[in-house]
């Protein structure tokens, strides 16, 4: 069992920046990848970044790329989303999530993933 715990999300001002941060804890750990998604009410969940553990490869959802950057913590099992730039359509909740195991190479969709975390609201004002 993987736990995720996401902490860093609040409310910042379009153009502002934040930090998020998604700790992970368990026993013998196993990880291919760590990445984040987010999801509004109503909409599906969307990709946004995604990091593989061991090689430090990292991918990003195209309404993203430029403006966010992940990143991750070997020693603290944590991985990071620097989020700059920001826009009003940024606002929602984000998830970080662990693929135990290799599905897709990039782990770029849902179904790679096999632990999430709850969630953190990111609230972006104009």
């Amino acid at each position: 069992q993987v736990q995720l715990v996401e902490s860093g999300g609040g409310l910042v001002q379009a153009g502002g920046s934040l930090r998020l941060s998604c700790a992970a804890s368990g026993r013998d750990i196993r990880r291919y990848a760590m990445g984040w998604f987010r999801q509004a009410p109503g909409k599906e969940r969307e990709f946004v970044a995604s990091i593989i553990w061991s090689a430090g490869w990292t991918y990003y959802g195209d309404s993203v790329k430029g403006r966010f950057t992940i990143s991750r913590d070997n020693a603290k099992n944590t991985v990071y989303l620097q989020m700059n730039s920001l826009k009003p359509e940024d606002t929602t909740v984000y998830s970080c999530a662990c693929a135990q195991y290799q599905r897709g190479i990039a782990a770029m969709t849902e179904g790679d993933y096999n632990y999430w975390g709850q969630g953190t609201q990111v609230i972006v004002s104009s």
